[in-house]
């Protein structure tokens, strides 16, 4: 009679399991929320070589027809030849010495928020085509170099 009266009731979970399910998510938490800003900064930094790689498109494109010669007359900044249009804040610039020997790209990272440590791992010995170089604090300029 006395084991009626005191019916246990066995479901559910102890505050113990629950803490240590608790702690489980914060300590995951703690590790994953860091390197998704670092892949969200990192998506900036694509964003600017993306730019340097659809204006070299761009330039392949316009010395792609025999008359033009002169890049020059390729304005490919508003109402040129053949507009190209940056992400976000992005902007570039075109040098040229000699078009027919190479035309440096450069995009500037508008969003100044490409981490140092990945500019500094695409440097010019690395990678003498396409590199990163750091202007002031976490902004930097991406050049790329088209040449023959």
């Amino acid at each position: 009679m006395l084991s009626k009266m005191r019916k246990t009731n066995n479901k559910g979970f102890t505050l113990i399991e629950l803490m240590i399910v608790i702690a489980i998510i914060g300590i995951l938490a703690a590790i994953a929320i860091p390197n998704f800003i670092a892949y969200r900064n990192k998506a900036f930094c694509s964003q600017a070589e993306s730019d340097a790689n659809n204006i070299a498109a761009a330039i392949s494109d316009y010395f792609s027809i025999p008359s033009h010669t002169d890049i020059a007359n390729a304005d490919l900044h508003s109402g040129g030849w053949r507009e190209v249009t940056v992400s976000g804040s992005n902007s570039f610039t075109l040098t040229a010495s000699d078009p027919n020997v190479a035309i440096t790209i450069t995009v500037t990272d508008g969003s100044e928020r490409c981490p140092t440590d990945y500019m500094g791992s695409m440097t010019a010995t690395t990678n003498p085509t396409g590199f990163w170089t750091e202007v002031s604090g976490a902004s930097g300029y991406f050049t790329k170099t088209v040449s023959e």
